[in-house]
């Protein structure tokens, strides 16, 4: 009889009580994987920003850079820079601040 080894872990280091929950265990082994492979948290801070789940700012962060260097790694990979500009209601509404 087959047995799954991944499975059967999962399930008895909850059982022994490391882990309350199979979601509290992928939590742990996923911060874990990015802690290892520090590449996968660039890739996963770039897709998140190309999607626009995240900012700028909060994909450098994730990736463990300064806005400014984050921007180079983007540049690197022939990745376009989000820019949203303001809708015009936006931009009015600075302007008359600016002229008062």
């Amino acid at each position: 009889m087959k047995t799954n080894i991944l499975k059967d872990g999962i399930n008895s280091l909850i059982r022994a009580g490391y882990y309350k929950d199979r979601e509290t265990l992928a939590e742990d082994a996923f911060r874990t994987l990015l802690e290892v492979r520090p590449g996968i948290k660039i890739d996963m801070a770039i897709e998140m920003y190309r999607h626009e789940r995240v900012s700028l700012a909060r994909a450098a962060e994730i990736a463990g850079f300064c806005q400014e260097g984050f921007k180079n790694v983007i540049a690197q990979r022939g990745i376009k820079r989000i820019i949203h500009a303001p809708s015009n209601s936006e931009l009015a509404k600075e302007v008359s601040l600016i002229v008062g």
